[in-house]
């Protein structure tokens, strides 16, 4: 067992991970549970993230008797950092997960989304329906596929500053000011209750980078934030933030799905979230069960007990 820092006194302890080929990358992958073969469940972090970033929900899930699966997806930690923009779309994405069940000789999964990793189990239920069979989203609610292209659509409503369209229309610019900010950077976003701002010209991410005082409160100790830092000292950020620049791409590719998610599923939200709710989600998800967490963006990590339990009696119902 690898140990990765201390949270409440405590040290946090987090699996060894092993490095297994799927779908022509290598993915960084932790577990735990192995002995529950047969009831697994796949956690999908988000950006700019890591598998860590679950480290609360690993050990409570396994002794719940659950196979829990943790990937650093492509562009994270150790795992495969391809060059190519187009190898970051929902094909690639939702391509590993699936390989990873084949891995290990699973049929299908449950699998738990934050942030983007929420918008990649979306995307991997509309493309690989039979490959998951409960789905978990924290955070970011099914986006619903308009007329336009994502970021066409962004650029118009949002303007150009906003960091979907950013990313995509100034490619490299923010990557740069990531990589010379790291850890900076990593320390002013992982925050919890950070009081309202006005919003400041420019672009709010590059701005947050070069904040040099932190709002609210950390998410993580020291210690634990320095596990993420590291991981992307190592990489840079292109590579997660390459995710972004295939919103139109991925747009196109899930043009021919059935839009409607049939799955049980269970949405969580944070009420002080930035992050908008979806106002048609039982249109699209119709087998949805939402409920809310008095906490930010970083939901699992602010309120790792809270999720903890909403997740475990969520799946005990179902199984019920």
């Amino acid at each position: 067992m690898a140990s990765f820092g201390r949270h409440d006194s405590e040290m946090t302890i987090f699996p060894e991970p092993t490095l297994v080929s799927v779908n022509g990358v290598e993915l960084e992958v932790f577990e735990a549970g192995r002995q529950h073969a047969g009831r697994p469940i796949v956690l999908c972090h988000g950006w700019p993230e890591h598998a860590f970033t679950w480290r609360h929900q690993l050990p409570a899930l396994a002794a719940a008797g659950y196979h829990v699966i943790v990937p650093n997806q492509r562009g994270y930690g150790n795992s495969s950092v391809p060059a190519a923009v187009t190898d970051y779309d929902i094909e690639h994405l939702t391509g590993d997960l699936v390989a990873l069940l084949d891995h290990y000789e699973y049929e299908d999964a449950t699998f738990v989304g934050h942030d983007w990793g929420a918008m990649v189990v979306w995307g991997l239920t509309l493309l690989h329906p039979n490959r998951v069979n409960r789905v978990i989203n924290l955070s970011v609610p099914y986006f619903e596929r308009g007329e336009r292209p994502w970021i066409e659509f962004m650029a118009d409503v949002f303007g150009d500053d906003n960091y979907f369209v950013h990313f995509n229309r100034r490619p490299g610019v923010a990557d740069a000011v990531f990589d010379e900010n790291a850890a900076q950077f990593l320390r002013n976003l992982f925050r919890k209750d950070v009081p309202p701002q006005e919003p400041e010209p420019g672009m709010a991410f590059i701005n947050l980078a070069r904040a040099e005082k932190p709002l609210g409160e950390p998410v993580m100790s020291d210690s634990e934030l320095a596990v993420v830092v590291t991981a992307f000292e190592s990489t840079g950020f292109t590579g997660s933030v390459n995710w972004y620049r295939n919103l139109d791409r991925n747009w196109h590719l899930l043009a021919k799905a059935d839009p409607v998610i049939r799955q049980p599923a269970l949405m969580i939200y944070g009420d002080r979230d930035v992050v908008a709710r979806s106002e048609r989600l039982t249109d699209f998800v119709p087998n949805v069960e939402v409920i809310s967490l008095d906490c930010g963006h970083w939901i699992q990590q602010e309120k790792p007990e809270e999720t903890n339990q909403a997740i475990l009696k969520w799946l005990e119902a179902d199984r019920s």
